[in-house]
C-alpha cells in the first residue's frame, strides 16, 4: 500500500488492514527487514476472490484422476465446514478446489523448475541408452 491510497481512502485501507490482521496477516512484520533477515522469504499472492467461479470451471472438466491423500484432522473439519456451507458437495471435490488453486499460487515455482526437470528426464533418457550399451542391446525396444 502506498502513501497516497492511504490518504485517498483511509477507512477503506484501514478496513483492509483490519481483515488481514483478523487472518493473522501483519503487514507491517511483512515488511520489516528483520523478517527477511532470518531467511524467512515472504510471498504475497492474489488468488481468485470468487469461488463460485473457480467452481464452474471445474464443473466444465471432468475430474477423472484418483489422487488419494491423507490430511490431518484439521485439514479434514477445514474441508468438512466447507462441505457444510453447501458451496462443495464433497470433501474430494473441496480438495480439489483448494488443490487446483494450491498449484495456480505456486505455478511460478514450478514454472522455474521445469528446466530442471527436463535435465531430470534428459539423465533418464541416457541412463537407459547406456544400460542398453552396456546389456548388448543397442536399438532394441526399452522394456520398462
Amino acid at each position: 500500500m502506498t502513501a497516497s491510497s492511504e490518504k485517498e481512502s483511509p477507512d477503506l485501507v484501514a478496513a483492509i488492514l483490519e481483515q488481514l490482521r483478523e487472518q493473522g496477516v501483519d503487514l507491517e512484520s511483512l515488511a520489516a527487514s528483520e523478517c527477511c533477515e532470518r531467511g524467512a522469504p515472504v510471498k504475497v499472492v492474489a488468488v481468485a476472490a470468487n469461488v463460485g467461479q473457480v467452481l464452474d470451471l471445474m464443473g466444465r472438466s471432468r475430474r477423472d484422476q484418483v489422487v488419494m491423500v491423507r490430511v490431518d484432522e484439521e485439514t479434514a473439519r477445514k474441508l468438512d465446514a466447507w462441505v457444510e456451507t453447501g458451496v462443495v458437495k464433497s470433501r474430494s471435490e473441496a480438495a480439489a478446489l483448494f488443490i487446483r488453486e494450491g498449484l495456480q499460487v505456486r505455478g511460478a515455482e514450478l514454472t522455474e523448475l521445469g528446466q530442471a526437470l527436463a535435465d531430470v528426464e534428459s539423465a533418464r533418457e541416457k541412463l537407459r541408452a547406456r544400460v542398453q550399451e552396456v546389456l548388448g542391446r543397442e536399438g532394441e525396444p526399452d522394456s520398462g
